[in-house]
């Protein structure tokens, strides 16, 4: 069991920091967009699963996306449920 928790922390936690990252190259203009960068891609790869599904239920407030915020709230949640199983 430990084993299973520690693994989902750990997926949580890249998650995060996936998130994070999306939202810090969100603010680097990166041209047409057609040639992103392999890391970048991958970023993209990783996050979008759990902020497209947040994207049809959150409506943009003007110019912000606040997806990318309660997808790191409810991942924090998830975390605080699994460490609590511990």
């Amino acid at each position: 069991m430990d084993f299973v928790i520690t693994f989902i922390n750990v997926l949580v936690w890249v998650l995060i920091a996936g998130i994070f990252a999306r939202v810090l190259l969100s603010w680097i203009p990166m041209g047409d967009g057609s040639q992103l960068n392999p890391l970048i891609a991958i970023v993209y790869q990783i996050t979008e699963p759990i902020l497209a599904p947040l994207r049809r239920i959150i409506p943009r407030i003007g110019i912000f996306d606040l997806t990318p915020t309660i997808a790191i709230i409810i991942l924090f949640v998830i975390l605080n449920v699994i460490n609590g199983l511990n």
